[in-house]
């Protein structure tokens, strides 16, 4: 193995989820901060970056949140609490963000190059991210994947009940990356999906339309925040070879 590829099977074996964190070693908000912009470079659907992180981090914040995630000594005992957040309802804004992005970088307008991406963003992502009207679109839209589809292959998945799945998807894209960043900085997570999501949008301010993907606490990990050995199902009984 090469350096980088030790580094990699290092933390990626070393990350474990721990649920109880050492108060006395509280995690430093640039840690935090790193792992973040490391986070925000993960891939994602088409670049629309449909994502926020909210941390918690105040004392008296961190005990509500820790009710609302049903009292977990994970969520009880870390350093901070960091909420993944997807936004389907934000395209417009990300979509106006790459456009922008776009006339200030490319060099050539008129290129197949830039006509494809300007093409992209500006008349399919609308047509996928759009649901006003969501009844009467998938059904428009249902006719036409099936017409699309009778002879070669086709994408299906474009009704109005996939764009939440593809946002919340890139999030957990995110989410891992920053756990395993997390471990390179010598520091544990503990990634939850136990909370109430009613109160905790409520907590955030968040609009309805807003998805919480995951919280994950980070802190340092006690000996005793490991309640088992690992166990993962044997390679040959997940992964197939056509």
């Amino acid at each position: 193995m090469n350096t980088k590829t030790q580094i990699f099977e290092e933390i990626v074996q070393e990350r474990k989820s721990y649920r109880v964190f050492d108060p006395e070693n509280p995690i430093k908000d640039e840690t935090v901060e790193r792992s973040l912009k490391r986070a925000i470079l993960s891939p994602n659907s088409s670049n629309m970056q449909l994502w926020e992180f909210y941390i918690v981090k105040k004392k008296e914040d961190k005990e509500q949140l820790a009710k609302i995630c049903l009292n977990q000594s994970g969520a009880r005992t870390a350093s901070q609490l960091i909420v993944f957040v997807a936004r389907p309802d934000k395209w417009k804004e990300r979509q106006k963000s790459i456009l922008k992005h776009l006339d200030e970088t490319l060099k050539d307008k008129n290129s197949q190059k830039a006509k494809m991406a300007y093409n992209y963003y500006t008349k399919i992502m609308p047509l996928f991210y759009e649901t006003s009207f969501a009844f009467l679109r998938d059904k428009v839209k249902g006719i036409v994947m099936g017409y699309k589809a009778r002879k070669k292959p086709f994408f299906r998945d474009a009704l109005s009940k996939n764009v939440e799945i593809v946002a919340q998807k890139s999030v957990s894209l995110a989410a891992q990356t920053f756990m395993l960043s997390i471990t390179s900085e010598g520091f544990d997570s503990l990634p939850m999906e136990g909370f109430d999501s009613v109160r905790l949008k409520k907590f955030l301010k968040l609009p309805k339309k807003a998805q919480i993907n995951m919280v994950i606490a980070v802190g340092k990990g006690l000996p005793e925040g490991i309640y088992n050995e690992r166990f993962r199902i044997p390679y040959k009984e997940v992964v197939f070879e056509l």
